[in-house]
């Protein structure tokens, strides 16, 4: 028998022994959804169409509806993705009852976090965040955990001796993404329009707009950046493919916020979002986030969103007057021992901050 024969009866036999098993095909869009809770279509059901032919993503969609589910899992669940109906039905009951504060504070005469906060309700899976399976941001690398360990913000800060101390968000200027994109405890409206060749999301919190063609036109120059980057999409079929660059790095991954390691970007992040109807309520949205010089690996969130064209998208006035970040400066940084009698105006402020 020849080393050829000898080859190939050993590979038969291996398989024969050794069968491998056939991989399972991946979930589409609305099957993921409905694991995750969402509503079934009605039979027949189709992708609505704008006046243009477009597949019509038009309606407010707040994700107060998914506001009780982490976007990173709890380490103690380990890979289990959904939660029992035992489990949903409990933290549906929590929900609810958290809910309840407002009228409780109301009729004691209060007005605390109930009134402020909006948690909004949980999924049936266990965290926004999908892959990797453990459903938790990637390892960061060395120069992501340096990166890190330099991040400052009004949680981790109590001396403010510069601008650079707050955070974008403590600044009102973006939360950034992936987080522009996922719940918070309050002004959790996304409102979608859409116009020929033109996709624009406008997000409640912060007040941000993403506007985002979806012709072919070249990219902006990689020394123009924006908190929210520069965004691209097309349709691949119904679904909206939505690739963005141009990022500044000059925002966090994640929330910041007590218990929360702070993650940081950099300029070399991107991210591609895909936004795919699945029911005449029921949008789709996944986002790959990538960054290699923060990250190890990539993550992708995937979730539902819930149309409720009845929200009301407030006005998201921050600190009015932008006094907080000049006077949490001068009341606790050692510089401005004595100045606090002849302050300046917020030109001359910030020209003396960014001296000093």
């Amino acid at each position: 028998m020849g080393l050829r024969q000898l080859f190939i009866g050993t590979s038969v036999a291996l398989a024969l022994a050794f069968p491998v098993r056939a991989q399972a095909p991946e979930k589409t869009p609305l099957e993921l959804a409905l694991a995750a809770g969402a509503p079934a279509p009605p039979a027949g059901w189709t992708v609505p169409r704008t006046e243009w032919g477009d597949p019509d993503l038009r309606g407010i969609w707040p994700l107060d509806s998914v506001g009780r589910t982490p976007t990173e899992r709890p380490a103690t669940l380990g890979t289990k993705a959904y939660l029992s109906d035992e489990e949903y039905a409990e933290a549906v009951a929590q929900a609810e009852n958290t809910a309840a504060n407002y009228e409780r504070e109301d009729a004691a005469g209060e007005i605390g976090s109930g009134h402020w906060f909006e948690w909004g309700l949980p999924l049936k899976q266990t965290s926004l965040i999908m892959e990797p399976a453990n459903g938790r941001i990637p390892p960061l690398t060395p120069e992501g955990e340096r990166l890190s360990g330099l991040m400052r913000s009004s949680w981790n800060v109590t001396q403010f001796d510069r601008i650079s101390d707050f955070n974008s968000l403590d600044r009102c200027l973006s939360r950034g993404l992936p987080s522009s994109m996922t719940p918070f405890p309050y002004n959790n409206g996304i409102q979608v329009f859409q116009a020929p060749g033109y996709v624009v999301l406008q997000l409640e919190i912060v007040h941000e707009t993403r506007i985002i063609p979806l012709d072919d036109r070249p990219p902006l120059p990689g020394n123009i950046r924006n908190y929210l980057g520069e965004s691209r999409g097309h349709w691949e079929g119904d679904t909206l493919v939505i690739e963005t660059t141009n990022l500044s790095g000059l925002t966090p991954m994640n929330i910041v916020g007590p218990g929360n390691k702070p993650i940081p970007t950099s300029p070399e992040q991107t991210v591609t979002e895909r936004l795919t109807m699945v029911g005449p309520d029921t949008i789709f949205y996944e986002a790959t986030v990538r960054d290699p010089v923060v990250l190890t690996a990539p993550f992708k969130l995937a979730f539902p969103w819930s149309r409720n064209d009845d929200y009301g998208m407030f006005e998201y006035a921050c600190h009015e007057g932008n006094t907080v970040v000049p006077n949490n400066i001068k009341t606790t940084s050692p510089s401005f021992v004595g100045t606090l009698e002849n302050p300046s105006d917020q030109a001359e402020w910030v020209r003396d901050t960014v001296q000093r």
